[in-house]
């Protein structure tokens, strides 16, 4: 067996186009545009480069795009100042606080200060409510992306056994529910789990968001299973140029899996897409 490869890229592509025509058509219907505005605090050379490729899809889609680069010592204060001159903005219709922040700085307390109409993340407590309840809510963008990949190779999860591992707020929790309201049955899958693989063998559906380069091997997969990895890990290669590679050990689980996501090229493509799409949302409810 040969697993289907599932294009995440190819599929990102389609989401934005679809996005776009969705922004000419707000602008007709009511003379709006959607404006996302992202801030980084201090951040790393790779929040960087994924925050400049946030700006440059934003305005590709034809949406107006605000950034703010703050230094690393930004305070409390000065932060929730910009949060809150953002919250009042019309322009804006989505804000998105790029994690991780700062040690000093209380990442629950800056998310907790976006207005929840304008929270296209999914994190506020809010959101977070809203999707554990089916209410109408704005879903954190990877889960929802891979829940769109996973839907474009078997559109109907009911009564599929999945299993997630990994329990963090922004992947693991949110793939969850979002899986339980497609009437899947869902097991989620952590460090302190025992006999991890043999729970992962179970799985038609499984998710690899932990973080553990590789992790993952055929054996795992219960054969033909729907495999999304969610994991982006850099690791060293002969020629010190090193690579990334997901928690799936890719070529060893495609002998197993009926169809996986690479990475790159899985999950990670969809993530800004799906924050477009939920930005076009937010500002499609603003006029509503």
């Amino acid at each position: 067996m040969t697993a289907t490869r599932i294009d995440g890229k190819a599929f990102a592509e389609k989401v934005c186009d679809e996005v776009s025509e969705g922004v000419k058509s707000l602008q007709a219907s009511h003379g709006v545009t959607p404006g996302l505005a992202v801030v980084l605090v201090g951040g790393d050379s790779a929040s960087q480069v994924y925050v400049r490729n946030k700006v440059r899809q934003t305005e590709a889609c034809g949406m107006k795009s605000f950034h703010h680069i703050l230094d690393a010592t930004t305070s409390r204060g000065a932060l929730m100042s910009i949060i809150e001159s953002l919250n009042a903005d019309p322009e804006v219709h989505g804000i998105l606080v790029q994690l991780p922040l700062p040690d000093h700085l209380d990442s629950r307390d800056v998310i907790e200060a976006i207005d929840p109409a304008k929270d296209v993340d999914g994190f506020h407590t809010s959101n977070v409510g809203e999707l554990w309840t089916s209410g109408e809510s704005f879903i954190p963008c990877t889960p929802l992306g891979c829940l769109k990949l996973l839907k474009s190779v078997e559109p109907n999860i009911a009564g599929k056994n999945a299993v997630v591992i990994g329990r963090s707020n922004i992947v693991g929790r949110p793939m969850a529910a979002l899986l339980l309201n497609e009437s899947a049955t869902v097991a989620i899958a952590h460090s302190k789990t025992q006999n991890l693989q043999s729970v992962c063998r179970q799985a038609d559906i499984l998710v690899a968001a932990v973080g553990r380069p590789q992790m993952v091997k055929a054996d795992w997969i219960k054969p033909g299973a729907i495999v999304l990895d969610v994991g982006i890990n850099r690791i060293e290669t002969d020629d010190g140029k090193g690579k990334l590679v997901g928690d799936v050990d890719f070529d060893d689980a495609s002998k197993v899996a009926g169809a996986i996501t690479p990475v790159p090229g899985g999950p990670g493509p969809m993530t800004i897409a799906c924050l477009l799409a939920n930005t076009l949302e937010a500002a499609k409810r603003s006029v509503s």
